[in-house]
């Protein structure tokens, strides 16, 4: 889900050469879940191998991360550890959603509607320990450093790039922000041609940058007001937020009262007892992280990848093969590397 602050973001376009020579730390479940969503044959179904295996996480995690590479840019892709317990509610609502969800999947193929069944395909993706284990190991032979965080992702990224190890979180979602991460992007891993959801209608999706500090000066409001503006509005740690009230309310109730608390004694609002505000704030201001990581790229290994992806996976060799090549070409590897025909012995 993620705290909605679209209507009061301003982002700035940025380009792959805007990020050359730039580490940047990618939400990995977020990425994920957009290649299982968005990676989909023409009737929903996702991409599988044959043996009936999911691989559309591969695809988006090998394609993707290779164009990122060829650009020069420095990717780390940042896991999800053990959730907060307060996110055990938005956790069930997802779950709940996925069954509704795949139940009219199946209704909309029977009936033959192909486009209202892949609106709701999209939907269904789930992400098993199995999946994950398999980017992890592409993501090491293709000489990408990953990270387990102890808890959220995106709060470890963001901490990262609050440290300066990393120069921008990468996330569709803007929790990141709550999180402190001084410079998001967005629609990175999922850039290009993309339909509207429920609508025959294609736009193109570019790359994004949202900076927080700018951020915080356009709407004339701190870092906790912020972090009070994403609770009003509704965050994984309370999906439902506060009944009636949208962004522009949210922030019109920051700059009058200067926070939740105040804005409940002052009658503004009416807060749920069972709402724990304070630590909800406390997972923003204080989350989970962890120092002990190390980030270290290395060369691609070919010969790895392929058995990843051809020999257990079924991907094209000569697809596989012709990104490899990129990559290598772009970082001078090429030349010092025998023929990528021993790839494929």
């Amino acid at each position: 889900m993620g705290v909605n602050l679209r209507d009061l973001i301003s982002p700035s376009p940025i380009t792959l050469e805007g990020l050359k020579g730039r580490v940047i730390a990618i939400d990995a479940y977020n990425a994920l879940y957009q290649f299982l969503a968005i990676i989909r044959q023409p009737d929903g179904s996702p991409l599988m191998d044959s043996r009936g295996r999911v691989t559309s996480h591969l695809s988006g995690a090998f394609y993707r991360t290779a164009n990122l590479l060829e650009a020069g840019i420095r990717p780390v892709f940042v896991f999800d550890g053990k959730p907060p317990e307060m996110k055990a509610e938005e956790s069930r609502r997802r779950a709940s959603v996925k069954e509704k969800a795949m139940v009219e999947y199946k209704e909309a193929l029977e009936r033959g509607e192909i486009a209202e069944a892949k609106k709701y395909a999209a939907m269904t993706s789930k992400l098993t320990k199995d999946m994950v284990t398999s980017v992890k190991d592409l993501l090491e032979a293709m000489g990408v450093p990953w990270i387990q965080a102890p808890s959220e992702g995106e709060a470890q990224a963001s901490y990262m790039t609050r440290k300066g190890d990393a120069w921008a979180t990468v996330s569709q979602d803007y929790d990141s922000l709550l999180f402190g991460a001084p410079r998001l992007v967005r629609n990175l891993t999922i850039s290009g041609r993309r339909k509207l959801p429920g609508k025959p209608v294609y736009v193109e999706v570019e790359p994004e940058i949202v900076k927080l500090e700018d951020t915080l000066s356009q709407l004339g409001i701190t870092m906790e007001q912020l972090i009070d503006l994403g609770i009003l509005l509704g965050t994984d740690f309370n999906p439902d937020g506060f009944k009636g009230i949208g962004p522009k309310r949210a922030l019109k109730i920051m700059k009058e009262f200067g926070s939740i608390e105040a804005a409940v004694e002052g009658g503004a609002i009416q807060a749920d007892e069972r709402l724990d505000l304070k630590a909800i704030k406390e997972i923003f201001l204080n989350p989970t992280t962890t120092p002990d990581y190390r980030l270290e790229w290395g060369k691609v290994r070919g010969e790895d990848v392929v058995k990843i992806l051809c020999d257990e996976y079924d991907f094209s060799k000569e697809r596989v093969g012709a990104a490899l090549e990129r990559i290598q070409r772009s970082s001078g590897e090429a030349a010092r590397q025998p023929s990528l025909e021993k790839w494929f012995g």
